[in-house]
């Protein structure tokens, strides 16, 4: 088969002698040299770390800078330094030209910031540059200007101080195009601040003194005064320094690392740092990096540390890291960057394992715990109260007031919470309960009841919304619906309602003014967490499970469920086709609901990362298998507001707080649930030896006391739990987020019991018509609940 090929049109001969070759021409050595100072001075801040790194290398104990217009008018750095030989300032700005070596094997062993001679050179290729220094015990000192690498006029006695001044004005007044793209004054000058902070704050906190100062200027008006916008201090701990530059929130939260290798055949270093522990939270990653003390920037280091805590902590979460590496010297280059921003080293691959390593398992252990500041009560604001919570809260004895009467008188509310059922509750453990559930009691000083509640409603915080909402209009609508659709009274009841405990497994009783009711805990609580998703919608914290649950058994595990429900049995394989389906939609859609959802599904399947949708709650993973069975059949993928609602939905139904499958052990069903676990078991090949049986269920089915004890304590924690996180979590949380939408008021959700003055009418006629022992013991009764509620009633 033969291919024709277009030939392209020959040209005439006569253009084809017209093009001749462009004729190679030698550059002029200012041309040269103007094209070599805009690759070291790419902007101001470039200047200023040049200059201030002379600084340093001249053993500066001070350094004052003066920035005008970001930079571009005006850059002034004083140090007190040695200073410079009078007899070296003719070939000062000459390119090449320096005290730092002598010889390219110097490079080797080189220890100072600068060492190429190019920096004072190339500005004065692109700005007006004046020197004005004196050394010790010299009588005065001397100013000379310079330009293009060279004195413009002779040295000229002048007094100075001891040390240098190097002034670079108008930079790059002779780069048009340079100085169009340099217009953000504020950005150049923020840029300055964070460099110094960091390269004289942290590099050398020993520096006495250091004082960036903007030509802005600020409150003193009468003395035309400018306050500096870095000031550090002198200081001999590292922790200080960082402390003094990046404030008190930030050094709080950090944690020592350390790390050494001495093994020639790997890598020889020593390394110490700061990383910020499990508590610390920021929009974005702040990484410090000094090798050999120079500020050095490393992409393969700094991707491997957000690796490790992008795995660890919730997604939201951006570290700090301070990290000082020391190696010889002849494992290091530092001559691969123009600005010698970065350094090549010997083993980096292996220096930066051995790190991360280091930072992962310091990370994991402070992961396992969280530090809470303590803070003293302050009576000056709890004496400032509103007149709605005055009237709340009872006047200290001794004081005058309208009596209220008994069957009006609000004995609890949302801001003291006395008067709940485990006040006069005291449930007796069995002896092997009795241990576990003892607690270290932890003496609180005798203190005025306002504190006490301050400190108590203070106890447990929840994270508050993130107030810049998504910008997707389908969120927004759905916010827009929850919003509209809110009932105002009971919005009222759910603010200032008191949890008094609980009714049964699904309802607890809510006390409202002098009035009880009945909540639907799970309807609550799953509204709650679909409110919850759409809310924080992008902007999760992630719950890391120990191991992966892959999507493929749980979604088998809820198919065998149903059958169980609906008494039908399905084929096997049937089963296994739909879950390897719905996987791999789950797989398809995996980008869009970690980014959205925070729920991570790795590429074999798994689901390894579930959202925080309340903070100090973790759903019950019993509920695991229908949550990845709704995400593959009730999603519907293609329409937008449609698939968000039904992913929230599914969500907040999972995250609902319904009973443990665990029968409640107060009752009666946990007795035949054992009956029925002993049983399978046996019915497995298990050995039944009966040892010590406890009690008798139904004639000769006798409960294993070690069954029994093992179920009665798994019962125990799944429903202490629950009810404690229905307590402490759901209801503080649905004070501050939940809005019940207007069926909450007719489906049963909330349920109105009696108020006080007709529960105590209707007591009191049922009494009467008790018989005359029944009735004593019962008036009896009725007594000691009143006194226990108001020890004024007689």
């Amino acid at each position: 088969m033969e291919i024709e090929h277009e030939e392209s049109p020959v040209p005439p001969p006569e253009e084809e002698e017209a093009k001749e070759p462009p004729r190679i021409q030698r550059l002029s050595e200012s041309v040269v040299n103007r094209i070599a100072a805009g690759e070291v001075i790419q902007r101001p801040v470039s200047a200023v770390k040049e200059l201030v790194e002379n600084s340093l290398d001249a053993h500066s104990t001070s350094i004052n800078l003066l920035v005008k217009d970001g930079g571009l008018k005006l850059i002034q750095v004083s140090d007190d330094g040695h200073g410079i030989r009078l007899e070296d300032l003719p070939i000062l700005c000459e390119r090449h030209t320096t005290s730092k070596l002598s010889a390219f094997e110097d490079l080797q062993s080189i220890k100072s910031m600068g060492f190429r001679g190019e920096a004072l050179a190339s500005m004065t290729y692109v700005a007006h540059v004046t020197v004005t220094t004196i050394t010790k015990g010299q009588l005065h000192g001397y100013r000379v200007s310079y330009r293009d690498g060279l004195m413009e006029n002779e040295p000229r006695p002048c007094a100075a101080v001891k040390g240098t001044q190097i002034m670079v004005e108008n930079l790059f007044y002779n780069m048009a195009a340079r100085r169009k793209t340099l217009q953000n004054a504020s950005d150049d000058y923020s840029k300055i601040v964070d460099l110094i902070s960091r390269k004289v704050g942290l590099y050398r906190p020993r520096t006495r003194t250091y004082i960036l100062q903007s030509s802005k200027p600020h409150c003193n008006v009468n003395h035309g005064a400018t306050r500096a916008d870095v000031h550090t201090v002198a200081t001999s701990s590292r922790l200080d320094a960082i402390r003094s530059v990046y404030g008190i929130s930030v050094a709080r939260n950090l944690m020592k690392i350390e790390a050494s290798d001495n093994n020639p055949a790997t890598s020889i270093f020593e390394m110490q740092g700061y990383m910020s522990n499990a508590n610390y939270a920021s929009k974005k990653i702040t990484m410090v990096l000094f090798i050999n003390d120079r500020l050095v920037e490393c992409s393969a280091l700094k991707r491997a540390i957000e690796i490790v805590y992008a795995a660890t902590l919730p997604k939201a979460s951006k570290p700090f890291i301070y990290i000082s590496i020391v190696l010889p010297p002849e494992n290091v280059d530092v001559n691969v960057h123009p600005t010698k921003r970065e350094v090549s080293l010997l083993n980096q691959e292996v220096i930066i394992e051995k790190i991360q390593s280091v930072i992962e398992s310091r990370l994991r252990s402070s992961n396992e715990t969280r530090t809470y500041q303590e803070q003293a009560a302050d009576q000056c604001s709890l004496s400032r109260i509103t007149s709605k919570e005055a009237n709340l809260i009872p006047l200290p004895m001794g004081s005058r007031s309208q009596k209220v009467p008994v069957h009006k008188l609000v004995r609890t509310d949302s801001l003291d919470p006395a008067g709940r059922l485990h006040a006069y509750i005291q449930t007796k453990l069995d002896g092997h309960l009795e241990k576990r559930a003892t607690l270290n009691a932890v003496p609180i000083p005798l203190c005025d009841k306002e504190v006490v509640l301050s400190l108590l409603r203070n106890s447990i915080r929840q994270r508050r919304n993130p107030k810049d909402s998504t910008d997707l209009t389908s969120v927004q609508q759905l916010l827009d619906d929850i919003n509209s659709n809110c009932h105002p009274s009971m919005m009222d009841i759910v603010r200032h309602c008191t949890y008094v405990g609980m009714a049964d497994d699904v309802f607890a009783l809510l006390q409202h003014n002098t009035h009880l009711y009945l909540a639907n805990v799970v309807n609550l609580s799953k509204e709650l967490m679909y409110q919850q998703v759409l809310s924080r919608f992008g902007q999760f914290n992630a719950i890391q499970l120990s191991d992966p649950a892959p999507l493929k058994d749980l979604i088998i595990l809820a198919l065998k469920e149903e059958d169980l429900v609906s008494e039908c049995n399905d084929d096997d394989n049937l089963k296994e086709k739909i879950a390897e389906m719905n996987t791999e939609l789950l797989k398809q859609k995996a980008e869009m609901l970690d980014e959205y959802f925070g729920i991570h599904i790795d590429k074999h399947g798994n689901i390894s990362r579930l959202p925080v949708i309340l903070d100090q709650y973790t759903p019950d993973m019993d509920h695991i298998p229908e949550f990845a069975l709704c995400l593959g059949n009730d999603v519907n993928w293609e329409d937008e507001r449609n698939c968000i609602q039904a992913v929230a939905a599914a969500l907040g139904n999972f995250y609902a707080m319904h009973p443990p499958m665990l029968p409640n052990p107060s009752g009666k069903g946990l007795l035949f649930y054992k009956k029925r676990k002993m049983l399978d078991s046996c019915a497995e090949g298990n050995t039944c030896d009966v040892v010590a049986p406890s009690y008798v269920v139904s004639g000769s089915d006798v409960i294993n006391d070690k069954v029994e004890q093992e179920l009665l304590s798994e019962a125990e924690t799944a429903w202490t739990q629950r009810e404690w996180s229905i307590q402490h979590v759901l209801f503080p949380s649905m004070r501050l987020f939940l809005k019940p939408p207007v069926s909450m008021a007719t489906d049963g959700t909330f349920v109105r019991g009696a108020r006080l003055k007709d529960f105590l009418r209707e007591l009191v006629s049922k009494i009467s018509l008790l018989a005359s022992q029944e009735r004593t013991i019962l008036t009896s009764c009725f007594v000691v609940i009143l006194r226990a509620a108001n020890p004024n009633v007689g």
